[in-house]
């Protein structure tokens, strides 16, 4: 090879390690990649991963990480880029055990709110069932994990949206209920505010945190992370979040009547740390974007989920929907974690294959929704994987309440033939407009990783507590 091959060669590398950064950063940086690379050979994939140091602008996954790690795929270059393709049985293995995971934490969420809505809090301020969709999914809108700076500014962009969305989730729930109940309690729209907030404002901290360690772990390990972080994060989000929900409330609710004042000063003091983490999130350039661009999705799956918890507390009143506060969150968070982890691996697909704005050529014209399901591309395989697993996975999900709970008569096979019905519509339907939502985000240049996931988890939670009230109502009918 000749030293002008290898030239260009080094040119072409700076160029494509350089896209990602600002014209401004650019020319220095491809200089001094252009200085220290050898003249005589190119560097070892896997020692200049490991040697390099990294900026706040760096990806965290860089292809070097996908080609040494993933060993059960075969490598093809895609626009510069290197894809990782995994085979079905990768596929499985690496989905199966955190959907598994995630799928017990919303068990212990779903046992959790079928014993807390007895607490006094529950029976008195019925509007707390309304804030539990959408504080669930203020908790889960995940980071931007392809960041080093995710550790700052993105956690302070959480904090920013937990706080927000906290207080607005709960002026949602109070107008809701006033207009059910045609009146409405100041004191109990203060304690719905101050709940709310300090419930997500924690939740989200300590998801945050153990988010940064779930990405840097499948990064050590070699996971592909759009398998893996979403459905832990949510099997620890799920049961933290009613956790705090129902202890602070109850608190609260105890501390109303001797201190009415309590209340209306956490809720400000709360609001006054907001310009504080709007700061830390201007620090730095992809928090500081998405702290203007991301509220749209956010806002509008907090309105979104307020109506799967107005079903939800309409439930609480009738016997025969007893069981809806027990299996909402699992129907929920399951059908949640399999269209978040589809959504990720498509956006990654078209990150891969086209830039942003425009579609690749198998998706242009007309798109059907069931495209996924007839194809034998890696979108296909995984919806047909995720769509698999919903069934046998919904059936562990169903006798694990049962042993816990150690009720003396097990599931009927009505409830448990209308509950798989309920359960594998909702995923059927999630997973096609998966699809389409991700293809026309993409299309319109928006981000499907930061538009979509709130969306789709929100229609998650209406579609699965509509489905599940529906599912008992016909089984009522039936028996």
């Amino acid at each position: 090879m000749t030293m002008a091959s290898l030239t260009e060669e080094k040119q072409k590398e700076c160029q494509l390690t350089s896209a990602h950064l600002s014209s401004r950063e650019n020319g220095s940086l491809c200089q001094s990649l252009c200085q220290f690379m050898p003249e005589t050979r190119r560097p070892d994939r896997t020692s200049s991963f490991s040697s390099k140091e990294f900026s706040e602008s760096d990806p965290l996954f860089h292809n070097e990480f996908y080609g040494t790690a993933l060993a059960s795929g075969t490598i093809s270059e895609i626009h510069g880029q290197e894809m990782p393709s995994e085979s079905v049985r990768a596929l499985v293995i690496q989905i199966l055990f955190p959907f598994l995971l995630a799928g017990f934490g919303t068990v212990l969420a779903g046992m959790l709110l079928d014993v807390v809505q007895h607490w006094d809090v529950f029976r008195n301020v019925t509007e707390i069932f309304i804030l539990v969709p959408p504080l669930l999914d203020t908790c889960e809108t995940p980071l931007n994990h392809e960041k080093w700076n995710l550790i700052t500014g993105n956690l302070a962009l959480k904090q920013v949206q937990a706080t927000v969305l906290g207080f607005l989730a709960a002026l949602v729930a109070s107008a809701l209920g006033w207009i059910l109940e045609e009146e409405l309690i100041v004191n109990h729209v203060a304690l719905l505010c101050c709940c709310s907030i300090v419930t997500a404002f924690t939740a989200s901290l300590l998801q945050g945190i153990v988010m940064v360690g779930v990405i840097v772990g499948s990064k050590k390990v070699g996971v592909n992370p759009d398998n893996i972080a979403t459905p832990t994060a949510a099997s620890l989000g799920d049961i933290i979040t009613l956790g705090l929900l129902a202890v602070i409330s109850q608190g609260f609710f105890y501390c109303m009547e001797p201190y009415p004042y309590i209340t209306y000063l956490v809720c400000v003091v709360f609001l006054c740390l907001t310009p504080m983490w709007v700061i830390l999130s201007f620090r730095h350039s992809d928090s500081q974007k998405l702290l203007f661009s991301s509220w749209e999705p956010v806002i509008t799956a907090m309105m979104i989920s307020s109506l799967g918890g107005l079903i939800l507390d309409r439930t609480i009143t009738d016997p025969k929907l007893e069981g809806v506060v027990l299996y909402s969150p699992v129907i929920n968070g399951v059908g949640g974690n399999l269209v978040s982890i589809q959504a990720s691996r498509v956006a990654t697909y078209l990150h891969f294959h086209c830039p942003l704005g425009e579609l690749p050529d198998d998706a242009k014209g007309f798109y059907s929704p069931c495209h996924n399901f007839c194809t034998t591309g890696p979108n296909g395989r995984s919806a047909q994987v995720l769509l698999t697993l919903a069934i046998p996975g919904h059936l562990v999900f169903i006798y694990t309440i049962y042993l816990i709970q150690g009720s003396p008569d097990p599931p009927t096979a009505v409830f448990i033939f209308f509950y798989l019905a309920a359960a594998f519509t909702q995923v059927f339907l999630l997973l096609g407009i998966v699809d389409v939502m991700v293809h026309c985000l993409w299309k319109w240049g928006r981000d499907p990783d930061s538009f979509s996931i709130p969306y789709l988890t929100a229609l998650a939670d209406l579609l699965g507590t509509g489905f599940l009230t529906l599912c008992f109502l016909l089984m009522s009918l039936v028996t």
